[in-house]
């Protein structure tokens, strides 16, 4: 298609022109019962990888398909073809300012264009309603319902289950723009509108789905955002006018008992992209056979988390869960589905396995190394200062005592502790929650920590620590972790990776543990992972290097009370970056942090999340997308671009337009 013919297109999508097909000659208005939806089968074994494509992702958009709907004279066809002709595309570029389309726009979709696409879909697309609508009754959706909203308000917080199965419901409430949140819930909320979620949103269940809408997305310069179950700290699966492929509903799995990729042989898993930890984790016990997840139930594996890098409770055993990728199937910047691994488009591979998610391509499914069953030890205990007499002193030096045996627990023997310490009214609370200790008995678990407990007797702690042994991870993991929390819309989170280093020796140790007590005595909450991810034999990918030499995965937040005043929030928030969070940075020079559990504005997270691994992901993304069809808050190739409207002058709200630097 010819720049010129693409204007003169592109001059009518935001009008209210009809949308025909020719019949005999004649053109007749289009509707659903006039065009089937723009797919076909294609061979499952088109796949470069050994596994073949499940059955949603033999269903493409093709070629073939374009050309019956082009001689069909269905308008605007060519919004939906394939990026095949380089020089046009950079021709097209050039018709749009330096924002991505957004409603209100010339070149924005008119509501007959939309109905077209829902068509080609095959009824598969979604106009934002925001889940927590229901609790307003005079609101733009006329969708008041009590008892669903009752439902919703007494789940908020605590039942990730709930707003995982909603199309646009985010967990980054906050950077989404609290444009609709249950009033009362938050006295702060007096209205609901779509604001920063997605206008529009494809519920992919096969490969033509997301080819569609990639490729209207790119040829309008739609913002384009990829949901799978909205868990990410930083906003990175929604956006004000955006359309969004909500990738939830690709829950296919296949479990290989002999499986070849490359050098590898062995059992293996396919899973799509949809499927969440509790679904993977359950299957692969029912073949006796395990893989690297995260704590998280409701998370889904083979989306952002993988593609973020995924720690978990077996990566002291078995590294990241990005190291155990075989092969991806993706679907690109131009349209086209492709395979990704170690030997076709193996740049590709590299980068997704680390890189972050919503960045380079719709992953729809990974194909991973299944590992052997794995006996399991758990441990949980807690002790509080201001209880039984124990003075704060004597808890710090509890939990030093702790800190200080991290190289043994996690690099020495493959250990997992999830540990809590927060500020009560009395002092400090210490929690663990839970010891993970694969390939461990509870025998062996005790004489590990038996040192550690010896300490405790000795400095006047009690604890009544509860010993569990499970002869599979599956049950392990499902007595073991809480189900995470969502949709605080008064908290900023930030983290850290301490690195290895800072164990070398006393003064180090204490420096770095003055530096963590410090920060919970004045803010009040610390949530840390004691891992080791980087024993020898790990794959070359592009995870943040900071995994392989981190010994703990730090966590701090800063809360406020809804109703404050804005200078207040304001203030409160930006402690989070320039105090609390600096105070471990200080203390990690050159350091780093996870890009799926960050601080929303982490100073250089260009080398804080990636290191010296940034510049060649820069180079991958402008080879594969390289008129950024793809763009994820903080991702790789995002500070080319700037949200115009600011969260207390300095946090980028989703609900606003993106445009270019």
């Amino acid at each position: 298609m010819s720049a010129m013919r693409f204007f003169t297109l592109a001059a009518l999508v935001g009008t209210s022109f009809a949308q025909t097909i020719k019949v005999d000659g004649k053109d007749i208005p289009v509707d659903k019962s006039a065009i089937a939806p723009a797919s076909e089968a294609v061979s499952r074994s088109s796949s470069k990888a050994k596994a073949p494509l499940f059955l949603d992702e033999s269903t493409q958009l093709t070629d073939r398909v374009l050309n019956n709907l082009t001689s069909l004279g269905l308008s605007h066809i060519e919004l939906f073809e394939f990026d095949n002709d380089k020089e046009e595309t950079i021709q097209r570029r050039s018709l749009f300012g330096q924002c991505k389309t957004a409603p209100g726009d010339d070149y924005f979709p008119s509501d007959k264009l939309w109905a077209v696409f829902d068509y080609l879909l095959g009824d598969a697309l979604q106009k934002t309603v925001p889940y927590a609508s229901v609790c307003y009754e005079n609101s733009e959706f006329g969708n008041y319902n009590k008892a669903k909203c009752d439902y919703l308000m007494n789940n908020w917080f605590n039942n990730s289950y709930v707003p995982t199965e909603d199309p646009t419901a985010v967990n980054a409430v906050l950077y989404q723009g609290q444009s609709c949140l249950p009033p009362s819930l938050f006295a702060s909320a007096k209205s609901c509108t779509v604001g920063g979620y997605p206008l529009y949103t494809v519920d992919a269940t096969n490969v033509a789905h997301i080819q569609l809408a990639i490729n209207l997305a790119r040829s309008l310069n739609l913002r384009l955002v990829i949901k799978n179950t909205g868990h990410d700290f930083g906003a990175k699966s929604t956006g004000y006018g955006a359309l969004s492929i909500w990738t939830h509903n690709l829950k296919s799995i296949e479990v290989y008992e002999d499986y070849e990729e490359g050098d590898y042989k062995g059992p293996a898993v396919k899973a799509g992209a949809g499927v969440q930890a509790y679904e993977v984790y359950e299957a692969a016990k029912e073949h006796g056979v395990t893989l690297i997840g995260g704590e998280g139930q409701t998370v889904g594996v083979m989306g952002g988390f993988i593609q973020g890098g995924g720690h978990g409770p077996l990566s002291g055993i078995h590294g990241m869960a990005s190291d155990s990728v075989l092969s991806f199937e993706v679907v690109t910047a131009d349209g086209h589905l492709i395979t990704a691994s170690e030997s076709c488009n193996s740049d590709l591979f590299w980068a997704i396995r680390g890189g972050g998610g919503g960045t380079f391509g719709v992953v729809t499914s990974a194909v991973v190394k299944a590992h052997p069953k794995v006996a399991v030890a758990t441990l949980t205990f807690a002790f509080a200062s201001g209880v039984d007499g124990l003075t704060d002193e004597v808890f710090w030096k509890g939990v030093k005592a702790f800190w200080g045996r991290f190289p043994e627990y996690a690099k020495d023997n493959g250990n997992y502790e999830y540990f809590l310490i927060t500020e009560t009214e009395t002092g400090f609370s210490f929690s663990m929650q839970p010891w993970f200790a694969p390939k461990f008995t509870v025998e062996k678990l005790k004489k590990l920590v038996a040192p550690l407990f010896a300490d405790f007797e000795e400095l006047g702690i009690s604890i009544e620590p509860e010993y569990t042994e499970f002869d599979d991870f599956y049950p392990a993991w499902q007595a073991s972790f809480p189900l995470e929390g969502w949709g605080n819309p008064a908290i900023r989170q930030g983290s850290r990776l301490f690195p290895e280093e800072n164990w070398a020796n006393e003064t180090i140790i204490s420096k770095t543990f003055d530096a963590v007590k410090r920060s919970i005595e004045d803010y009040g909450w610390f949530i840390a992972f004691n891992l080791y991810a980087g024993h020898e034999g790990y794959p070359d990918t592009a995870v943040n290097p900071g995994w392989r030499t981190a010994l703990v995965h730090g966590i701090g937040a800063v809360f406020w009370d809804v109703t404050a005043d804005e200078e207040t929030k304001k203030n409160i928030s930006d402690s989070l970056t320039n105090d609390y969070i600096q105070r471990w940075r200080d203390v990690t020079p050159g350091g780093h942090a996870y890009c799926s559990e960050s601080d929303y504005i982490e100073p250089d997270f260009q080398h804080s999340f990636w290191g010296s691994n940034w510049e060649r992901l820069v180079e991958i993304k402008e080879k594969w997308d390289p008129y950024d069809v793809f763009y994820a808050t903080n991702g790789v190739g995002s500070d080319k671009w700037e949200l115009q409207d600011k969260i207390f002058g300095n946090l980028p709200n989703q609900n606003s337009k993106l445009c270019r630097v």
